[in-house]
């Protein structure tokens, strides 16, 4: 969607022990297809999202990644709302990010996760040891994405990625 995007900022959560991590998961990535990250840390209880995004267009990012936490969750308006003020298309890990304004999200698919969670526990209840349960991975995933805000940003979706995605809001 963004052909020559360069330089992306990651909004973590600093008091939030996985925010490393979650910034880690995009360094490998990052690195093979040549683009720059910046680690975008906020704290909670009242994030100072203004400064975070002052210093993504200070560092010239031209895209913004958000790793979900409960804060940055909770502030998940404000965020879209800043990002899009700004003109940084965002991406996130769930479609609820996309409804509140976000331009999109490819992330496990909730329902199928709870419906598989909801066998293992089954076979718990009826006697399995947890630890004798295989550890999996998701296997079905969600596109969605915001032609509003993509229009909003003057980004033109491509129709191929428009054919594959599971939810489109317009």
């Amino acid at each position: 969607m963004i052909p020559k995007l360069a330089r992306v900022g990651i909004l973590v959560d600093a008091g939030e022990p996985v925010a490393a991590t979650g910034y880690r998961d995009y360094e490998a990535p990052a690195r093979a297809l040549q683009m720059e990250l910046r680690s975008l840390e906020v704290r909670g209880p009242d994030p100072d999202l203004d400064a975070a995004i002052k210093a993504a267009l200070e560092w010239h990012a031209e895209a913004l990644i958000i790793v979900t936490s409960a804060l940055l969750f909770s502030h998940r308006k404000a965020i879209a709302d800043l990002a899009l003020k700004s003109r940084l298309p965002t991406a996130y890990h769930g479609s609820d990010w996309v409804v509140a304004g976000g331009l999109m999200s490819y992330s496990a698919d909730d329902l199928a996760v709870f419906r598989r969670a909801a066998y293992y526990i089954h076979r718990i209840l009826k006697g399995a040891k947890p630890r004798d349960l295989p550890v999996e991975q998701p296997t079905k995933f969600r596109l969605v994405i915001n032609l509003k805000t993509a229009k909003t940003l003057g980004l033109t979706i491509p129709p191929g990625i428009l054919a594959i995605a599971d939810d489109v809001i317009e």
